[in-house]
């Protein structure tokens, strides 16, 4: 055993396999980006709850000292959309490991055609409810 670690020490070459000599194919990056945005939902929410509880004041308090702070309509909207598009994507690519379970689109060029209208429709409902 030792023979074996010293040839790999002295060969200065990555433990394999390693996620630096791989193409992150799409379906990864998404899987990645799925958990991503669970994890900072959950946090997001948690963090309102607590406070929505702490800070003194009601929602409309909070909605007129943003209101006062006179922000342009474009840092609103791109505000808007950054605060909603990782629930859409979480939401739309939900849907799609539902599907999944199901047992349906798990064909590889499924899984991409599937993909790219999870993106699509993430960008599109994102705008669309940013706009409201």
């Amino acid at each position: 055993m030792e023979r074996f670690w010293n040839k790999n020490r002295s060969s200065s070459r990555p433990l394999s396999p390693h996620l630096t000599i791989y193409r992150w194919p799409l379906p990864m990056i998404m899987s990645a980006s799925h958990r991503g945005c669970g994890l900072v939902l959950s946090a997001g929410v948690s963090l309102f709850g607590l406070s929505a509880l702490l800070i003194p004041g009601n929602f409309e308090s909070h909605l007129d000292l943003v209101k006062s702070l006179c922000l342009g309509p474009a840092l609103i909207y791109t505000a808007k959309f950054a605060l909603v598009s990782p629930l859409m994507y979480h939401a739309w690519n939900g849907i799609r490991h539902l599907m999944w379970d199901l047992g349906k689109g798990l064909k590889m060029h499924q899984l991409y055609q599937s993909g790219v209208a999870v993106l699509v429709l993430t960008v599109l409902s994102s705008l669309g409810l940013a706009a409201m």
